[in-house]
């Protein structure tokens, strides 16, 4: 996880929420307890916070061509890995290594947050999320989401909006 000051570390925040309130962007955390044996992170946060699936968004890490790249997809769906690649004008996309999306980002698997990586890294937000007033994405550990608007995230993100997802 990122290195956090004293003061981040005493009042709780993640990376990603210190990014929020730096940034004066309104958002709402919504926290719940993380069920390890749960089969996806995703659906866990979407019934825990009793909200759509199609309104709570993974984050993933994929290689494009040789660079990490942060896709950003509902729970409910999975990554068009051709699309990814061509909305940021590569020609191949894969999965990023586990170890490698953790050291780079700076959060856990099941916990990376677009918003406060370590290294920010080329991003695209599903264009689904422009359907939407709000959305959640991790807010940067497992059992911790926050909810904002998909305009804000695009912003703080310097992200591309494309129809990277599929259902």
């Amino acid at each position: 996880m990122a290195k956090k000051s004293r003061k981040q570390q005493q009042s709780g925040g993640t990376p990603a929420t210190v990014a929020l309130t730096a940034a004066g962007v309104a958002y709402t955390v919504h926290a719940y307890d993380h069920d390890p044996a749960h089969p996806s992170y995703g659906e866990e946060a979407a019934e825990a916070m009793g909200v759509r699936p199609e309104r709570v968004f993974k984050t993933l890490v994929a290689d494009v061509d040789g660079a990490l790249t942060v896709a950003v997809v509902p729970v409910a769906g999975q990554l068009d890995l051709k699309a990814l690649a061509a909305a940021v004008g590569g020609k191949r996309a894969a999965m990023a290594d586990p170890a490698l999306a953790e050291r780079t980002t700076g959060y856990v698997r099941g916990g990376i947050s677009p918003l406060g990586q370590r290294k920010r890294l080329p991003t695209v937000l599903d264009a689904s999320a422009s359907g939407h007033t709000t959305i959640c994405v991790s807010a940067g550990r497992r059992g911790l989401e926050v909810e904002l608007s998909p305009e804000d995230l695009t912003e703080l993100t310097d992200a591309i909006l494309a129809p990277i997802g599929r259902a």
